[in-house]
């Protein structure tokens, strides 16, 4: 049970800025012979909520864009905006991708992506990720 415990604060702290890398741990336990539906399981829920916690810090620190510590400048944060509206929602399906999947989630909150739409939609890319894995791990054993 610890196993699976790990890997979802794994998955967690990789869908953020922290330098975490769920698959490598995911990869290790599913050579150990655990579960490949709980480590999906695993895998996903954390790595979801990982990028809800990306969403949430999206919504809230918008409102400190004025602020000369604000990570974005102001075109930058237009730019990514009208990216994201003109692709829409959709996009969070590709939340997965190691490069720029964060950073959709993140925009996603600063859009004010609708909370269920959020999650149904990166559940889907995050869910799909992770099985491709094990799918692939399990042809190779």
């Amino acid at each position: 049970m610890s196993a699976y415990i790990v890997l979802f604060w794994t998955a967690l702290g990789s869908a953020t800025i922290l330098p975490f890398y769920s698959e490598f741990l995911l990869i290790a336990l599913f050579e150990r012979g655990l579960d490949p539906f709980w480590l999906w399981f695993a895998a996903t829920t954390g790595n979801t909520l990982g990028a809800l916690v990306n969403w949430v810090i999206g919504m809230r620190l918008t409102k400190y864009a004025d602020r000369r510590w604000f990570p974005f400048k102001e075109k930058h944060l237009h730019r990514a905006q009208g990216w994201f509206q003109k692709y829409g929602v959709w996009t969070l399906l590709l939340s997965w991708m190691p490069v720029g999947g964060d950073a959709l989630t993140f925009v996603a909150g600063m859009m004010r992506v609708r909370f269920g739409l959020f999650m149904i939609l990166v559940s889907i890319g995050k869910g799909v990720r992770y099985l491709i894995v094990i799918v692939g791990l399990s042809t190779l054993a």
